[in-house]
Parts: C-alpha cells; structure tokens; sequence
C-alpha cells in the first residue's frame, strides 16, 4: 500500500509540474498605457500575459524580487532581445512589436515564462 502511495504522490507531482511550467496560460492584461509593470517573484512573471497593440511602443518594466540565478535574464526570443535584470532596480525594456502574434519572454532556462500578445485595435 505504501509503495502504491508513493508511487501515485510521484505521479501527481509529475502532472503539477508539466502544467505549471508548459500548459498553464495566465489571462491577458490588455495594456491601454504604454508602460507595463512587470514583477518578477516566487518563479513567476506578474503579469505574465500582455495585451498591447500592433505598432505601438510600449515599456515594459521589469522589477525583480527573486533572487534566484535563474531570474537574473529576461529573454524575447522573436524580438532579439535579451536584458541583465538587477535585484530591486526596475529595468526598462522599450518594444514596438511590427506585426500581431504572441512574443513569449522567458529567463535564460525557459522556467520563467510569460507573453506579450500583439492585436491591431485595443485602443479603438
């Protein structure tokens, strides 16, 4: 009975955590300034998924709590952009996406996940 317990708790944990860090999908903040406060704690972007429109500039701005190595980088990967992130300093990141789609963001290691969905008329 115990191995089967043992063996069960594995599983969910396994299940958790391929949810967690690949299927899970935050709701979308649709974004009508252009100044984006990004927190960046506890494994996690808050938000994690952006609204913003299609050739407009937005900063996004970073502020991050966590101390882990692995936050210490944001990445946006389709945009060719990579930043050092300081512990407790905000760090600015101006970008204009051209055209509409998802534009993932992620430390260095992918663990960190977040997205900034590009739309033609959220200000209309």
């Amino acid at each position: 009975m115990n191995v089967l317990a043992v063996n069960l708790t594995g599983v969910l944990v396994i299940v958790l955590v391929i949810w967690w860090f690949w299927l899970s999908e935050p709701k979308a903040q649709r974004v009508l300034k252009n100044v984006v406060d990004i927190l960046v704690e506890g494994g996690t972007y808050s938000p994690a998924r952006i609204e913003v429109e299609v050739g407009k500039e937005v900063t996004l701005r970073f502020l991050r709590r966590d101390a882990s190595p692995c936050a210490e980088k944001v990445v946006f990967e389709r945009l060719g952009i990579s930043a050092d992130l300081p512990i407790n300093i905000p760090k600015e990141i101006v970008v204009t996406p051209a055209e509409p789609g998802e534009y993932s963001f992620t430390c260095q290691m992918q663990m960190y996940r977040g997205c900034m969905v590009a739309k033609w008329g959220l200000l209309r």
